[in-house]
C-alpha cells in the first residue's frame, strides 16, 4: 500500500498506531497530528511499541532508534534528483519490523484480533490506479532522453 500511494499510506499507518498507543496508555496524545509530522514522532512511536513488548515479554528485538533513523533518511530521499528519488519508496521497509512486533503483540494480547492481512475493498482504489501511475512514472523515468 505504501508504494502504490507514494508513501501516503505511511501517514495512515502512523495514525492507526498512535490511536492504539493512545488507547492502551489512556493518554491524551493527538494521533492525527503525530502522524502528519511523523518525521518528528516516529522514534517515539517505535519506542512505545518496543516498551510494550518489553513489558509483555521481558525483552524486545525491536531496534527503535535504528529503524527510526532509517525511515527518516529513506523518507527524505525523495529530494534526490532523477532517478535516485525512487529509493524513497523503500522507506516502508523500516516499518516492517515494527509492524511484525505489533502483530506479535496483538496476537499475544488479543488472540481473536482480526489482522488486516489482505488487500480488499477500498484498498483496491489505491492499489490499481496508484500502481498503474507508479508503473507509468517509472517507465517515463527509464525512457527519458
Amino acid at each position: 500500500m505504501s508504494v502504490c500511494t507514494l508513501g501516503l499510506y505511511e501517514i495512515y499507518w502512523f495514525y492507526r498506531n498512535w490511536r492504539c498507543i493512545r488507547h492502551r496508555e489512556q493518554s491524551n496524545i493527538a494521533p492525527a497530528l503525530r502522524a502528519l509530522v511523523a518525521l518528528f514522532y516516529c522514534y517515539q512511536c517505535f519506542a512505545r511499541i518496543r516498551a510494550y513488548d518489553i513489558e509483555k515479554n521481558g525483552s524486545s528485538p525491536l531496534a527503535a532508534g535504528s529503524l527510526a533513523v532509517g525511515w527518516i533518511v529513506a523518507t527524505l530521499l525523495w529530494k534526490l534528483p532523477d532517478p535516485y528519488w525512487w529509493l524513497s519508496l523503500l522507506a516502508f521497509a523500516f516499518l516492517l519490523p515494527v509492524q511484525a512486533c505489533a502483530n506479535r503483540l496483538n496476537a499475544q494480547v488479543s488472540p481473536l484480533h482480526k489482522r488486516n492481512a489482505s488487500v480488499r475493498g477500498w484498498d483496491w482504489l489505491a492499489v490499481i490506479p496508484g500502481g498503474a501511475l507508479l508503473l507509468l512514472a517509472f517507465l517515463g523515468t527509464l525512457l527519458a532522453p
